[in-house]
């Protein structure tokens, strides 16, 4: 009778009168909940301990004739939700899922003590459980557990949508945790973000590279072209951004000593959802020293293969219908050739701000006063090239002013040696041989400050701090980031960036 009393004072006075606004279903399952805990029986013990799972007891019985289980004695203990209900008389069938899988349950009056029985009668699809048996076969020949025991682990007060299908996309993300209950496949996708980090961090390792952590807070936001969301922290009576990037600190750890450094790490900026777009974003982020961005391509081939095979155990894949290989070597094309060559862009463009112009208003592509002749070209890229690059691809050699960061060219000072990798028409990884020149890096800081007042608001702000570490002498470098949430949309074959994120921000409920 341990907290029985309590658990019905809850339902009644705390729950139970929300349950007046709802539906019928829904009060008859509260009322349901008030008569078990005034009957003595425990709504939400922690007592019960699973031995077994269900994957375990289908590889030891599934491959077994039915004589063969009767002489079986191994007795199962399991726990997890039911999902399914099918009454025939004395007998009740019950779909049990944990995370493993999903296994039958059989009931039957005459096996189970009068007690236990009647708590069977009063389960409800959504309950969590805990139950105990032996493995036999219907005539069917469903694996089933035959219960000898039965508890109750957890009440459900809330009935699951009957089909999957009754959610709408929307409730999916924001009602996560009935979308994983009912839905195999976004546990599938889940299983295969998790498989895929841990694949990506044992990669980096086994090269060398050693994991670290940077701050989220930062006080000068840097590290990419992006709005941050500002915070503020009384203690310190300061303006703090939360990181848009990790860049410059983990470069501050090359200047240190550290050679090859790298984090999986959560990224904030403030822009706009789409299904490629979450304002809170995962990238593995590394930093090579003594390399640059062709060894970076290398390496980045190698990656993806070895991740697709860890994952998937191919490198062939599908997505959305377009097929593609990760397997290397990857197509390799400068910026101003992709122009030409896939945007069909006129090459006079490329070196013309005005021709550029006319031709990104040819496209219907929005153009800001005071965009450079490399922004221009990256807004046209974005609309004529990046949607045909389906099989992976490098492109390489992007403008020095969209390239705030990024090592010059050393044949071509207006360009850097930077690339950013393509698939399916979207961008995959951004990368480039670290500028580590901090007179010139000073330089650029200083045009972005100035494009800033002129309105831009993802212009870099000025690290000191930063330009003072460069002083001191960072190695040759090349450094990479690789979107973490895109390669999980790849390898799970995912439409949205929401599929593929547990708790995707969302706008506000109507």
């Amino acid at each position: 009778m341990e907290n029985t009393k309590e658990a019905s004072d809850i339902i009644e006075t705390k729950i139970g009168p929300l349950a007046e606004e709802q539906s019928p279903v829904i009060q008859a399952r509260f009322q349901k909940a008030r008569v078990m805990a005034e009957t003595g029986l425990r709504l939400y013990p922690n007592t019960f301990r699973p031995t077994h799972r269900v994957e375990l007891v289908r590889a030891e019985c599934g491959g077994l004739e039915s004589s063969e289980l009767a002489e079986k004695e191994q007795y199962y203990c399991l726990a997890g939700r039911l999902m399914a209900r099918r009454d025939y008389g004395k007998s009740i069938f019950f779909d049990l899922n944990d995370p493993t899988g999903k296994i039958q349950l059989y009931a039957r009056k005459d096996k189970l003590a009068a007690e236990t029985y009647e708590l069977v009668r009063q389960l409800d699809i959504g309950d969590l459980v805990g139950v105990g048996g032996r493995v036999f076969k219907t005539k069917t020949g469903e694996l089933s557990i035959l219960l000898e025991t039965v508890e109750l682990v957890t009440k459900s007060l809330l009935p699951l949508p009957e089909k999957y299908h009754e959610m709408n996309v929307e409730n999916r993300y924001r009602r996560r945790y009935v979308d994983l209950i009912m839905n195999e496949e976004s546990r599938r996708v889940f299983q295969i973000r998790s498989q895929t980090v841990a694949a990506v961090r044992e990669f980096m390792v086994e090269r060398g590279f050693v994991e670290v952590e940077t701050p989220m807070m930062h006080a000068i936001p840097g590290g990419a072209t992006a709005k941050p969301f500002e915070t503020f922290h009384n203690s310190l009576d300061r303006t703090l951004y939360l990181r848009i990037a990790p860049e410059l600190y983990l470069k501050r750890l090359l200047v240190g000593g550290f050679d090859r450094v790298f984090e999986l790490n959560r990224n904030f900026r403030n822009e706009g959802l789409s299904i490629q777009h979450n304002p809170e974003f995962t990238m593995m982020e590394f930093y090579q020293s003594y390399a640059d961005y062709n060894d970076l391509m290398d390496l980045t081939e190698l990656m993806f293969e070895t991740v697709a095979k860890k994952v998937l155990g191919r490198t062939d894949l599908n997505y959305q219908g377009l097929t593609f290989d990760l397997k290397g070597p990857w197509s390799r094309v400068t910026f101003h050739q992709a122009l030409i060559e896939i945007g069909s862009v006129a090459p006079q463009a490329l070196t013309d701000r005005n021709k550029a112009l006319d031709h990104l208003a040819s496209l219907g592509g929005q153009k800001a006063p005071g965009d450079s002749l490399g922004k221009i070209l990256a807004k046209i890229f974005d609309l004529v090239v990046e949607p045909n690059l389906i099989e992976p691809t490098f492109i390489t050699q992007y403008p020095a002013d969209i390239s705030p960061l990024a090592r010059r060219n050393d044949q071509n000072p207006d360009l850097t040696d930077r690339f950013e990798l393509f698939i399916c028409g979207r961008e995959l990884a951004n990368a480039f041989s670290e500028l580590n020149d901090p007179l010139d890096q000073r330089e650029r800081f200083l045009r972005q400050v100035d494009e800033r007042k002129a309105g831009d608001e993802e212009g870099m702000h000025y690290d000191e701090d930063y330009i003072r570490a460069l002083m001191y002498g960072m190695p040759p470098a090349a450094g990479e980031g690789v979107g973490i949430d895109r390669l999980v949309m790849l390898l799970s074959d995912a439409a949205s960036i929401r599929d593929v994120i547990l708790f995707p921000h969302l706008r506000p409920e109507a």
